[in-house]
C-alpha cells in the first residue's frame, strides 16, 4: 500500500467530496438534457402531427399520433386526438377502442372521463348505435357533465328518431341551461308533430300544435304554410288564403312553397281577380320567376295566348330564367309550324335538360344543394336554412 504524504491528506479530504458532488452534478445536468431531448422531441412530434391535420393530411397525422400514444400512455390529450382523427375519417370502430381505452384508465380524473365518455357517445352516434349513445349522454346530463353538449346530442337523436315530444322536452332543459332561446327549433318540432296529426285527420291536435308553434316562434313561416294545408283540408278555403297570404307578406322567399295551393283557394272562392292583383305585388316585391309563370299562365286564360307571351317576354328580359324561357316556349309552340316548330321543341329539350341537373335550393350554412325543399338541411342538420336559388337557373 502506498503511503500519502502528510500534507495531501487534507487536501485529499477536501477533494474527494468535491469530486462526488461534481460528478452528481455532471450526471444530473446529463439526465435533464436527456428528459428534456425527450420532451423537445415529443413536442416537435406534436406540431408535426398538429401541422399534417391543419393541412388536411389526416393520414400522417394519424401516423404521428399513434407513435406518440405508443411512447407515452399517459398521455390523455393524445389519445382523445387520435379517436377524433378516425372518427373523421369514418373509422368508427377504432375511434370507439381508443375512447373506450382511456376511459378504462384508473387515474383519469373526473373531468377527462367525463370529456371521454362525451367523444364515445359521439362516435356512437356516427356509428348509429344510437341506443348506447343515448344512454351515455343521459348519463352525463344525469353528473351535471358538459350537459349542453349532452343535450344538443340527445336532440340531436330525438330528430333523427323523430320523437319529436322528447326533442321538445329536452330543448326547454337546454334553454333554461344555456339562457339562450330555442323557440325557432322547438317551434318546427311542434310543426312536424301538426303534420303527423293533420295526416291522421286529428285536426282539434294539428290546430293545437301550431298554437305551440306561433307561441314559440309568432312568425314561424313554416306554421303558416301547415295552417294554410290544414284549413284547405278541412274546407276553409278564406282561412287557408289568409294563411298562405300571410307567407308571401313573412318572407317572400317562400311564395313558390304557397303558390299552387293559394291560386287553387282563389279559383275555388271565385277570387281570380284578388288573385292577379296579388301575383302582381310578389312580382314588384321579389325576383323569382314563379309569380311571373303563374300570372302569365292567368292571363292566356284572361286576356288571351298573344298576350300571356307578350307579358312573359318582357318579364324574362328583366329577369332571366331558363324555367321561364321552357314556359315561353311552351306558349309559343301552339301557334308554331313547321321548321320553327321544330327549332323549338330542340330548345325545349335543352333547357328542360339545363334544369333537370340544377339543384333549385341551398342551405344557407353548409352549402348542401337539393331539387326539393328541406324545412332541416339533410346534411347539417340545421333548421330553415334551405332556400330557393335565386338565377338563371333558379328561382
Amino acid at each position: 500500500m502506498i503511503a500519502l504524504p502528510p500534507l495531501l491528506l487534507p487536501a485529499l479530504a477536501f477533494l474527494l467530496p468535491l469530486a462526488a458532488l461534481s460528478g452528481w452534478y455532471y450526471g444530473r445536468r446529463s439526465s435533464e438534457r436527456s428528459r428534456r431531448a425527450g420532451v423537445s422531441e415529443l413536442s416537435s412530434s406534436y406540431f408535426r402531427g398538429l401541422n399534417y391535420l391543419l393541412n388536411e393530411q389526416p393520414d400522417k397525422a394519424i401516423e404521428v399520433f399513434l407513435k406518440l400514444a405508443e411512447f407515452n400512455r399517459d398521455t390523455v390529450e393524445t389519445h382523445l386526438a387520435l379517436g377524433n382523427l378516425f372518427r373523421r375519417r369514418g373509422e368508427v370502430d377504432r375511434a370507439i377502442r381508443v375512447h373506450q381505452h382511456l376511459i378504462a384508465r384508473p387515474n383519469l380524473n373526473n373531468e377527462e372521463k367525463t370529456i371521454a365518455l362525451l367523444e364515445l357517445g359521439e362516435d356512437y352516434m356516427r356509428a348509429g348505435l344510437l341506443d348506447r349513445a343515448e344512454t351515455l349522454f343521459s348519463d352525463l346530463v344525469a353528473m351535471d357533465a358538459h350537459v349542453p353538449s349532452a343535450l344538443r346530442h340527445l336532440i340531436g337523436i330525438y330528430q333523427h328518431e323523430k320523437d319529436w315530444n322528447k326533442a321538445i322536452d329536452h330543448a326547454r332543459r337546454l334553454e333554461k341551461i344555456t339562457g339562450e332561446s330555442e323557440g325557432p327549433t322547438i317551434a318546427q318540432f311542434h310543426c312536424e308533430l301538426s303534420e303527423q296529426a293533420r295526416a291522421a285527420r286529428d285536426f282539434p291536435g294539428a290546430h293545437a300544435h301550431l298554437e305551440n308553434a306561433f307561441v314559440c316562434q309568432p312568425e314561424c313561416v313554416r306554421a303558416y304554410i301547415v295552417l294554410g294545408y290544414l284549413e284547405m283540408q278541412q274546407g276553409n278555403l278564406e282561412a287557408a288564403a289568409q294563411a298562405f297570404e300571410r307567407v308571401a307578406t313573412l318572407d317572400v322567399d317562400f311564395v313558390p312553397e304557397v303558390l299552387t295551393p293559394l291560386l287553387d283557394c282563389y279559383a275555388r272562392l271565385g277570387q281570380m281577380q284578388h288573385a292577379e292583383r296579388f301575383l302582381v305585388d310578389i312580382i314588384e316585391r321579389s325576383q323569382g320567376v314563379s309569380p311571373v309563370i303563374a300570372l302569365a299562365k292567368l292571363y292566356a286564360g284572361t286576356r288571351g295566348e298573344a298576350a300571356a307571351i307578350e307579358f312573359l317576354t318582357r318579364q324574362l328580359r328583366q329577369r332571366p330564367s331558363v324555367r321561364g324561357l321552357m314556359t315561353l316556349i311552351g306558349a309559343s309552340l301552339d301557334t308554331s309550324r313547321g321548321e320553327a316548330r321544330e327549332n323549338l321543341l330542340i330548345l325545349q329539350d335543352l333547357t328542360r335538360k339545363l334544369i333537370e341537373g340544377q339543384a333549385m335550393y341551398r342551405c344557407s350554412k353548409c352549402g348542401f344543394g337539393a331539387k326539393a325543399h328541406h324545412w332541416q338541411c339533410p346534411s347539417c342538420k340545421t333548421w330553415g336554412s334551405v332556400r330557393p336559388i335565386h338565377g338563371v337557373a333558379g328561382e
